[in-house]
């Protein structure tokens, strides 16, 4: 059942040029025919609908059978009357063989299957195949004799082998008697041509003498057996006929005590009924009022059963409310939500709720705010106490305790301490949380529909803008007027020590970025201290630095900062695209200890709208109020910047 046959066949070629140079040969023919070989083998058509099912997953074609030489692919089959017909393409690209094919030196398939079930007629010495499964199709030397393109016992070492496999499938199918039947029909046509004309007639003769009398016999017995059937069915009416009398007999002598005890039971049963619904109406007007009160109770708990509310929901249902002015219960949309989750639902929290909401969407965007430590303030001002670098502390002599003159004395002497004081210097520190704001502006005009679609946009638009807002300040503000947030670079008082490449031939490299981390002293001792801030420019001057590293050299672990796009001796990169265009005397980089800067923050975002009635406009605010300070400068200010020069 295991053995591999192969079955051969031709086909013609016909070459294909194609567009952008390259060649390939079609070739075409039937892989199989049905007929029957000159050994009795046959493969019917119908075989191959199920024996094809896993070779077209991968039609590739072979040469010689070697599945390290694939030169071509089946591009359509198709299964008639004849058999199997199938067409290929064979590329140039298979060397030799595309050649040999396209001088018609191989020109026959070699089909590579195995048997899965067959049919073996002994007698008949016909081996039908109704079940095989294909395993590849290549191209092969056309066989010297065209008659033994396919024959089974060509694949086995002699013929005892051969005999062995097909005893396996021996059976009286009816397919193998077929053909069996057609055989002898043939050989009979044969001997018929050589009787004699009056041996003939006198066959024929007796023939139809033998018909007439097989015919007249089967009347006889038709016409017996009918007549035995009608007796049959005569006997069995009247015995039936018999039954039912008796049957009869026997209801008239009982029927009247039957009608009688079964009138009793009915009534008795419906006097018991009509009883026992008597008394469930009077429970039932007794219970009347408990009876409403109940079903009251169960319509107010289905009523405001708690549903999980889409917190997109509840965001959309509090702006829509603020652009048009209204409560959220006085909105379509609002309206709407209600009905739909209760109520009962705590609509007053859902303001608060969005606002947090839209406060950790800005934090998410911040790339320097999360640098630093923050504390929540409850005022937009706030003293807190810093405790800087106080000094070393003394070593004490053996002198100070008023010793004699030989060494390690303990004799003390009155008025002489150990070592020399140095009293805390305690400093204040003042947080301010300033306000930033962005505005948006609706029309009166726009409608509910219109600015239930418009929402996410101005959302959007306003988190994008704060977020901006914060990490520009925080990195380059300067402190004073309209731009009160003083920002890392303008906080920078190390200017002689700061690197100065130029905007025309120069690039930054990781060596500049570690100059920086010098120019800190003691403040960049520690590199998981630093980090380094540079703009979109020098993120791609450090690209071409092979020494830089990359985030996929630095690991998964370091992206848990916004931004980060490498490490510089372990201290992480960020870009931000908030800096300056590159010109003479614009920052470019700075690298800072985020341990010497504080963050206040007063509250989180909050949005609000009033009516613009002179412009017929209503205005959509969302604003935070934040700030930076410095805590201590006795170590230096923990900063140091890159300067663009001309």
């Amino acid at each position: 059942m295991e053995k591999t046959f192969y079955l051969h066949s031709k086909f013609t070629a016909k070459a294909l040029p194609s567009d952008n140079g390259e060649n390939s040969i079609s070739i075409e023919g039937y892989a199989s025919t049905v007929e029957v070989d000159r050994q009795g083998d046959v493969v019917p058509a119908g075989v191959w609908e199920k024996g094809l099912r896993n070779y077209l997953k991968n039609p590739v074609i072979l040469a010689y059978h070697d599945h390290t030489q694939p030169i071509g692919r089946m591009i359509s089959h198709r299964i008639d009357e004849k058999g199997l017909w199938i067409k290929a393409i064979i590329s140039d690209a298979a060397g030799n063989i595309y050649k040999l094919i396209k001088n018609g030196i191989l020109s026959a398939f070699s089909i590579g299957f195995q048997v899965r079930d067959a049919e073996y007629n002994s007698k008949a010495e016909v081996f039908m195949i109704k079940d095989l499964e294909l395993h590849e199709i290549s191209v092969v030397s056309v066989p010297a004799n065209q008659s033994t393109l396919f024959s089974l016992s060509k694949a086995f070492d002699n013929a005892e082998e051969f005999e062995l496999f097909k005893q396996q499938f021996v059976t009286e199918s009816e397919s193998a008697k077929e053909l069996e039947s057609s055989r002898e029909t043939n050989l009979s046509k044969k001997e018929e041509w050589t009787m004699d004309p009056k041996e003939l007639e006198k066959l024929l003769a007796d023939t139809s003498a033998k018909a007439a009398e097989a015919a007249a016999k089967a009347v006889i017995e038709a016409q017996v057996k009918a007549a035995q059937e009608a007796a049959q069915k005569e006997r069995q009416e009247a015995e039936l006929a018999a039954k039912v009398k008796a049957a009869v007999q026997t209801v008239d002598t009982g029927a009247e005590k039957l009608l009688a005890e079964v009138e009793k039971r009915l009534a008795d049963q419906a006097a018991e009924q009509t009883k026992a619904f008597e008394g469930l109406q009077i429970a039932l007007k007794e219970k009347a009022a408990e009876l409403e009160a109940i079903q009251r109770s169960k319509m107010q708990f289905s009523e405001t059963k708690a549903q999980e509310m889409k917190y997109e929901d509840k965001e959309k249902a509090v702006l829509l409310a603020k652009a048009m002015g209204r409560t959220i219960e006085n909105t379509k949309f609002g309206a709407e939500m209600i009905q739909k989750y209760g109520q009962h639902l705590p609509s007053a929290t859902w303001e608060l709720e969005v606002n947090l909401n839209l406060e950790s969407e800005v934090r998410r965007r911040l790339v320097m705010a999360p640098l630093f430590r923050n504390i929540n303030m409850q005022t937009n001002v706030m003293t807190i106490p810093v405790n800087p670098e106080a000094g070393v502390a003394t070593w004490v002599t053996n002198s100070q305790f008023g010793t004699s003159s030989s060494a390690g004395g303990t004799t003390a002497t009155t008025g002489y301490t150990p070592g020399v004081g140095s009293p805390h210097a305690l400093k204040e520190v003042t947080l301010n949380a300033y306000k930033v704001a962005t505005n948006e502006y609706l029309a009166y005009e726009e409608e509910e529909d219109s600015l239930l679609a418009l929402m996410p946009i101005i959302r959007e638009a306003m988190v994008r803008r704060l977020a901006r807002s914060v990490d520009r300040a925080f990195l380059r503000g300067a402190g004073a007027g309209s731009d009160p947030v003083k920002g890392i670079a303008t906080w920078d008082t190390l200017s002689t020590d700061n690197v100065t490449p130029s905007i025309a031939t120069d690039k930054v490299t990781v060596a500049n970025l570690r100059t920086l981390r010098r120019g800190l002293n003691t403040w960049g001792l520690d590199p998981a201290e630093i980090v380094y801030v540079v703009s979109t420019e020098i993120y791609y001057d450090l690209l071409d630095d092979t020494t830089f590293q990359t985030m996929n050299q630095v690991g998964p672990a370091a992206t848990l900062l916004t931004g980060q796009i490498g490490s510089v001796g372990n201290s992480p990169v960020l870009v931000s695209g908030e800096f300056d265009s590159k010109a003479a005397t614009a920052v470019g980089a700075v690298c800072f200890a985020p341990a010497n800067f504080l963050v206040g923050n007063q509250r989180g975002v909050r949005v609000d709208t009033q009516e613009l009635v002179e412009t017929q406009r209503r205005v959509f605010v969302a604003s935070l109020r934040t700030g930076l300070t410095q805590l201590t400068t006795n170590l230096g200010s923990g900063v140091n910047k890159l300067v663009w020069a001309a």
